[in-house]
């Protein structure tokens, strides 16, 4: 049975730049975030279309019985960490990066849809308050998770991106409402691109340089983060946010950004990201993948912009 690969990459597409344009429309009393998304739009945009290209070369792929189990995996990663997260306290980052961290020793085969649905499962209590919402989300996750492989592989943040797709489509057919969120000083950028960077740098060094495998790399940062940084630090809870955040970064195929220092630059502009986007979704799952999937855009598409000028 053949499926078609255009809904997927719509799916994350879309997502990706509604959280950019819904920053954008919120950007009042925060001017200074103007030209970053408008770069970051366009240098995304430029990938983004190159790869649907692609895609309309090959746009179908055949269902496999994996598949099922697939879906399945999203929709419990994101039931467990819901209840690591909320009713175990265990809170969002640590919760989400103990079942990627779980699912890569024990469950390789699904270790990638389990941990989207952990970022679906990273929602906030005051978003969907009820489980039955984040299993629905978590569904609606694994439907892109199916059908949007192929599209965009390889690049970080794809996963959180899916994630966020899955409770975007809940919370409008439900009519729950993000709550909107703070925004930050631009000073928090001096905590926050450093530890970005470096969250990002050790991911893909762990993943790729030392084997571990993006799952296990992102998730052994996660906990790191979400364990170190809060008992150490004032502002601990926003710096393993953004640690966990450029994770996502680092789990970037080599073939789309290679080497630690240029996946560390995608990290920063991640924490940068993170800051911009802050006002909105707020605790909404899957929002700091989706921040991290449109850094890699913006970096690849930035990248092939340079080399069409120079050519």
């Amino acid at each position: 049975m053949e499926r078609h690969r255009l809904p997927g990459y719509a799916g994350l597409a879309l997502t990706a730049f509604v959280l950019l344009a819904a920053s954008t429309a919120a950007a009042e009393g925060f001017a200074p975030r103007l030209p970053l998304l408008a770069g970051t739009i366009i240098a995304g945009g430029i990938t983004a279309g190159t790869e649907f290209t692609a895609l309309r070369r090959t746009n179908t792929l055949a269902l496999d019985r994996g598949d099922l189990g697939d879906g399945f995996a999203v929709v419990g990663g994101a039931a467990l960490t819901y209840v690591l997260s909320v009713d175990a306290g265990l809170g969002p980052v640590v919760a989400s990066a103990a079942v990627g961290l779980a699912a890569g020793v024990a469950l390789p085969r699904v270790d990638s849809a389990a941990y989207c649905g952990s970022f679906v499962g990273m929602v906030s209590p005051a978003v969907f308050s009820d489980l039955d919402l984040v299993v629905a989300a978590g569904l609606a996750a694994g439907a892109l998770f199916v059908a949007g492989r192929g599209a965009f592989d390889g690049f970080g943040g794809k996963l959180g991106t899916t994630a966020l797709f899955g409770c975007l489509v809940v919370a409008a057919g439900s009519g729950v409402s993000f709550a909107a969120g703070s925004v930050p000083p631009w000073g928090e950028a001096v905590l926050v691109v450093p530890v970005a960077a470096v969250a990002a740098a050790a991911t893909v060094a762990l993943g790729v340089r030392y084997g571990l495998g993006a799952v296990i790399a992102s998730a052994v940062v996660g906990l790191a983060g979400g364990l170190v940084l809060p008992p150490i630090h004032p502002r601990g809870e926003l710096l393993a946010t953004a640690a966990f955040c450029a994770s996502f970064v680092g789990m970037v195929a080599p073939a789309r950004i290679d080497g630690e220092r240029r996946v560390g630059a995608a990290g920063a502009l991640s924490g940068v990201l993170l800051l911009a986007v802050s006002p909105v979704l707020a605790g909404a799952g899957g929002k700091l993948g989706t921040t991290a999937f449109v850094a890699c855009l913006a970096l690849v598409g930035a990248d092939e912009a340079a080399d069409r000028l120079a050519n």
